[in-house]
C-alpha cells in the first residue's frame, strides 16, 4: 500500500514508473489518491465530485493492461478533470490513453460571476492551499489547489483569458497553456485553450506528449539557450504591482545569472490593451476597432519574437485576492493578450511579495514552441 504523505509527494512520472516496473499498482495508487482526497479536500474544496468507483476500475484497467505488455506513458497517474470538461473530453480521452486515471471533477467559479476568480463548491468556496484566506485564482480553481495541495499530481484546465495561469501562479505551482489551436477550443472564439497544472515540468511535458498529436520536427526543434528574451511588467497597458514586479524581474534575472537567457533591456514590448477586442471575439461581434487591435498587437508580437524567443512578464498584476472577489482589479490583464493571440504560454512560480504573497513569472514563446518553452522552464526551476 501506498502512504497517502508518500502519494501526495510522488510525481506523474514518478508514479507512471512505479506502476510500469510493478513497485506499484494502479490500484494502490487510485486507492491513496481517493484517501488523500478523504482527508484534505474537507477544508479545501478542491472537488466537486468524487469518481471513486469509476477511478478504482480504471485503475484496475490499467493494471491489466501493463499485465498485458503494454507501455503507458502515464499509467495509474490520478488526475483531476476541470467541471464541466467531463473525462470524455478530448484531452481527458488522450490523457486516459496514456495511462492516467481520473478520480474527479475540480471546481470553478459560477456562471454569471464575472471576473470572480474563484471555486465554487456546494461545500463553500475552495480555499488556497497556501492560506486559505485567499482564493486559489480561476477558472481552473479546483484543479490548481488539488494539484498544490497534492491530492493529484496533474490536473486539466482550459484557459480562456489566463484561467490555467492566474491559479497556478497563486497556488505556487505550474501552469501551462499551448498553442491556441493544438486542442479543439472549448469555446466557438478559440479563445478557450485546453492546458494542465502540475507541480513539476516533466509532468507537463509528459501530459503534451500524450495531448499532442500534431507535432512536427519542426515543432520540437528550436534555439538553445542562452535563450534572448524581452521583459515587460506592464505590456504596455497593465496596472501592474510594483511588489509583484519585482519578484518577477528578480526571477528573470536568476535565468541571466544562470546563463539560460539574456535580456533586451533597450527592448520594449508595448501591446494595446486586448480587452475590448478578447470580450467582442467571446461574443462574436468584432468593430473595426476590434480588428485594428489584433492587428497592431499581431504586428508587434511577430516583430518582437523576430528578434527575441521568449517574452517575460509576472503572471498576474497583484497577488492573490481574498474570497470576496477582485473588485475592479483586471487578474487577466497579463495573460488574455496571449489568448488572443494564441501563443504557448507558461507560469511558473517565482517566488513571494515581503507579504508573503506568491508570484507567477509568465514565459511566452512563438506559436508551437512548446517544447522549447518547457524545456527552459525546467532549467528555470532547476535554479531556483
Amino acid at each position: 500500500m501506498i502512504t497517502t504523505h508518500k502519494y501526495a509527494a510522488l510525481s506523474a512520472v514518478d508514479i507512471a514508473q512505479l506502476v510500469r516496473c510493478g513497485a506499484a499498482t494502479a490500484v494502490d495508487v487510485a486507492a491513496a489518491a481517493l484517501a488523500c482526497i478523504r482527508e484534505r479536500d474537507t477544508e479545501l474544496r478542491a472537488f466537486t465530485e468524487v469518481w471513486a468507483e469509476q477511478a478504482l476500475a480504471r485503475a484496475a484497467q490499467v493494471d491489466a493492461q501493463i499485465a498485458r505488455g503494454a507501455r503507458l506513458p502515464l499509467a495509474g497517474a490520478p488526475i483531476g478533470v476541470k467541471a464541466g470538461e467531463g473525462p470524455d473530453s478530448h484531452q481527458n480521452s488522450l490523457l486516459v490513453a496514456a495511462g492516467c486515471v481520473p478520480v474527479g471533477a475540480t471546481s470553478r467559479p459560477r456562471t454569471g460571476q464575472g471576473w470572480q476568480t474563484y471555486g465554487h463548491t456546494d461545500r463553500g468556496p475552495t480555499v488556497n492551499p497556501l492560506n486559505p484566506a485567499w482564493s486559489p485564482g480561476g477558472s481552473s480553481a479546483g484543479s490548481a489547489a488539488a494539484v498544490a495541495a497534492g491530492l493529484v499530481p496533474l490536473a486539466t484546465g482550459s484557459d480562456g483569458a489566463g484561467s490555467i495561469r492566474i491559479p497556478a501562479a497563486w497556488c505556487g505551482i505550474i501552469g501551462f497553456k499551448p498553442t491556441n489551436g493544438l486542442l479543439p477550443a472549448r469555446d466557438r472564439a478559440g479563445l478557450n485553450t485546453p492546458g494542465v497544472l502540475s507541480r513539476t515540468v516533466p509532468d507537463a511535458l509528459a501530459y503534451l506528449d500524450a495531448v499532442d498529436t500534431k507535432s512536427s520536427e519542426a515543432a520540437v526543434s528550436g534555439p538553445t539557450p542562452p535563450l534572448t528574451a524581452v521583459w515587460s511588467d506592464t505590456l504596455g497597458y497593465a496596472d501592474t504591482d510594483p511588489s509583484v514586479a519585482a519578484v518577477a524581474r528578480r526571477t528573470a534575472g536568476g535565468l541571466v545569472a544562470a546563463g539560460l537567457i539574456t535580456l533586451h533591456d533597450d527592448a520594449e514590448l508595448t501591446l494595446l490593451d486586448p480587452a475590448p477586442a478578447w470580450t467582442a471575439l467571446r461574443s462574436g461581434s468584432s468593430s473595426p476597432d476590434d480588428i485594428e487591435t489584433i492587428t497592431v498587437n499581431d504586428a508587434r508580437l511577430a516583430d518582437c519574437f523576430a528578434r527575441a524567443d521568449l517574452v517575460l512578464t509576472p503572471t498576474t498584476p497583484h497577488p492573490p485576492h481574498g474570497h470576496e472577489g477582485p473588485g475592479p482589479r483586471m487578474s487577466v490583464a497579463l495573460t488574455w493578450a496571449f489568448n488572443v493571440s494564441g501563443h504557448p504560454a507558461i507560469s511558473l512560480p517565482a517566488g513571494t511579495t515581503p507579504q508573503g504573497q506568491p508570484v507567477g513569472l509568465q514565459l511566452v514563446a512563438p506559436p508551437h514552441r512548446e517544447r522549447q518553452l518547457l524545456g527552459i522552464a525546467a532549467r528555470a526551476l532547476a535554479t531556483q
